[in-house]
């Protein structure tokens, strides 16, 4: 049985577009709104991720680390993320969604435990920033039996007989960092030079499903066109603190980024 994940990408291809997946924060900036944004953006996302906060996040920049502490300072516990996310799933059944944080919080929580919750929410994928191959391996399996995607990371410093191991041992999806960087950062390289390090490892495996993250934002993601998927994050982070500094609800506000940033890849 095809995963959620694996049928988006098929969608996608099919209307030779990538896929738009976008990252929000669970409990930002209220776990109501965290709740809206996901619904609301659903409509125009192909797939969503979204952040269990962190106090102490290592690949985060300043955006999505002021997401998180506002979600921590709101009394977000990872009990309330799984409980947005099936809420979530409820009436959104067939949208994938992938939590993407650190493996601290998973690791007090119990791996197996962390892993039953995940598929009892509705949880489609997971991408743990600090889990690295080869040390992910047994966790990543525990995921595959339970039908969860784990999310494998390659950047422009991983080598090429690295790149083949991972990109063998990988599951529906694969996520190039596009820059030495934070999420966020701007990008320090041309998106030509991003696009020809994506299509080096594309050649590796040209069936797997590789997306761009990191730096992607509304001026750059019609340059990237050509990927599987791109990741926007910070920058919708960003728009829920300014929305938040000037006393506004930021769910509409996101809706029609997303919306606008859809229409710029089709």
């Amino acid at each position: 049985m095809k995963s959620k994940i694996a049928i988006a990408f098929e969608n996608c291809k099919k209307e030779k577009r990538p896929a738009l997946i976008t990252y929000t924060v669970a409990g930002d900036n209220t776990k109501d709104n965290s709740l809206k944004i996901l619904n609301k953006i659903s409509k125009h996302a192909d797939i969503l991720e979204c952040g269990f906060p962190h106090n102490t996040p290592i690949a985060d920049g300043g955006q999505i680390q002021g997401s998180s502490h506002r979600a921590l300072k709101n009394g977000i516990k990872l009990k309330d993320v799984f409980q947005i996310v099936k809420k979530f799933k409820k009436t959104n059944p067939q949208k994938p969604l992938i939590l993407m944080g650190y493996f601290n919080l998973i690791y007090q929580h119990g791996e197996n435990n962390f892993i039953n919750n995940c598929k009892k929410s509705g949880v489609d994928g997971l991408i743990i920033v600090d889990l690295p191959y080869p040390e992910n391996k047994n966790f990543a399996n525990k995921c595959k039996k339970k039908g969860i995607t784990f999310v494998q990371l390659l950047s422009p410093t991983t080598s090429k007989e690295r790149m083949i191991k991972i990109i063998r041992d990988s599951h529906e999806m694969i996520y190039y960092i596009s820059m030495l960087s934070t999420t966020g950062g701007k990008l320090k390289v041309s998106a030509r030079k991003i696009l020809k390090n994506y299509n080096k490892i594309k050649r590796i495996n040209p069936k797997k499903n590789l997306v761009i993250g990191f730096g992607i934002t509304d001026k750059t993601i019609s340059s990237l066109k050509s990927a599987n998927g791109l990741v926007v994050g910070s920058m919708l982070c960003k728009i829920i603190t300014n929305s938040v500094k000037m006393g506004q609800n930021p769910v509409t506000k996101l809706d029609k980024v997303v919306y606008n940033l859809k229409n710029k890849i089709l």
